[in-house]
């Protein structure tokens, strides 16, 4: 942090500018539109991040952030306790939120496999996966990863891993798009989608 500028505008765009989604231009004006009404704005937002920074962590559980650990779904009584979702990380655990798609219980690996970066299952959280299995109750578990080269890779890993579980080990269904077009899919999308074809 030593590399910021002294100016405080100046400091408070280039931290806004290290930002996922925020570049200088955006942060610029971020910042001016914030000084125009900073009672109402800038001391709130910043009262907000202060309490995030202080209270939030990753559930003890599933790897969720939140205030409390175990997390607002690991406490929610309704959830399914015998569903549990894997995840990249949390960033996918939210769009899943979001879309209502599942009503189970989750798991954040906190990556995937990736032998060139130097990431093995020892730097995933394999371990405590396993081990919640193990407690006994969970009956599913759907394999959530992002459909490249090194989140198939972990999928067929934790499938390896799970198998002697004995409970269902899931995928999610990859192809066609809802509204998508076939002529402007590519191969890979086309050839999954044929795979994971279903009645009609």
């Amino acid at each position: 942090m030593t590399d910021l500028p002294n100016d405080p505008i100046e400091r408070l765009i280039a931290l806004l500018a290290r930002t996922p989604g925020m570049g200088r231009r955006s942060a610029r004006r971020a910042v001016l539109k914030m000084l125009m009404r900073p009672q109402e704005t800038m001391l709130p937002l910043a009262e907000a991040l202060t309490e995030a920074a202080r209270a939030v962590r990753p559930c003890e559980t599933c790897g969720n952030l939140d205030a409390q650990s175990p997390c607002g779904i690991c406490r929610d009584p309704q959830r399914d306790r015998h569903l549990v979702c894997v995840v990249e990380g949390v960033a996918d655990l939210w769009a899943l939120e979001r879309a209502h798609a599942h009503r189970g219980l989750y798991h954040v690996l906190g990556g995937v496999l990736s032998p060139l970066a130097g990431i093995g299952p020892e730097d995933l959280a394999v371990g405590p996966l396993l081990t919640r299995i193990a407690a006994g109750g969970v009956e599913e578990v759907i394999i959530a990863l992002p459909a490249t080269v090194d989140g198939t890779a972990t999928a067929h890993y934790l499938t390896d891993r799970l198998r002697p579980a004995g409970i269902a080990v899931t995928r999610l269904a990859q192809g066609v798009p809802l509204g998508g077009a076939l002529d402007v899919l590519d191969e890979g999308t086309l050839a999954a989608a044929l795979r994971a074809r279903r009645p009609a």
